[in-house]
């Protein structure tokens, strides 16, 4: 198994994006605001989203010199987008913030790890 990743551009770009998504979501936009309250994500609980997206790309970011914490931050971030297509899917929120954010990031995520972390 691969530890370190192959591409390290590939990490740095997904925790940039993470990061500029948890800046984002500090005073979320019409189409992040849109999103959680299409899935029915309670408004107290919207600061646990950035600190999770936060983590995530601090994780990547170390998993670029320490074994295996890329892997396993790329995967938790991967776990992340898959819980957030199904939050859409149960609650019937299939429009563009589905399609274009959620699976959009799904993508990323997945073609980082795979890419990155195969041999």
């Amino acid at each position: 198994m691969i530890l370190l990743p192959h591409f390290p551009w590939l990490i740095v770009l997904l925790a940039v994006v993470l990061l500029g998504d948890a800046i984002l979501s500090l005073r979320p936009p019409a189409f992040i605001r849109d999103c959680l309250t299409g899935v029915g994500f309670p408004r107290q609980w919207w600061w646990t989203l950035i600190v999770v997206k936060v983590l995530a790309a601090v994780g990547l970011f170390i998993g670029l010199r320490v074994p295996g914490v890329a892997l396993a931050a790329s995967t938790g971030v991967i776990c992340y987008f898959l819980c957030a297509v199904v939050a859409h899917v149960r609650a019937g929120f299939m429009g563009r913030e589905l399609w274009i954010n959620c699976l959009g990031m799904l993508a990323l995520a997945l073609t980082t790890a795979s890419v990155s972390f195969t041999g």
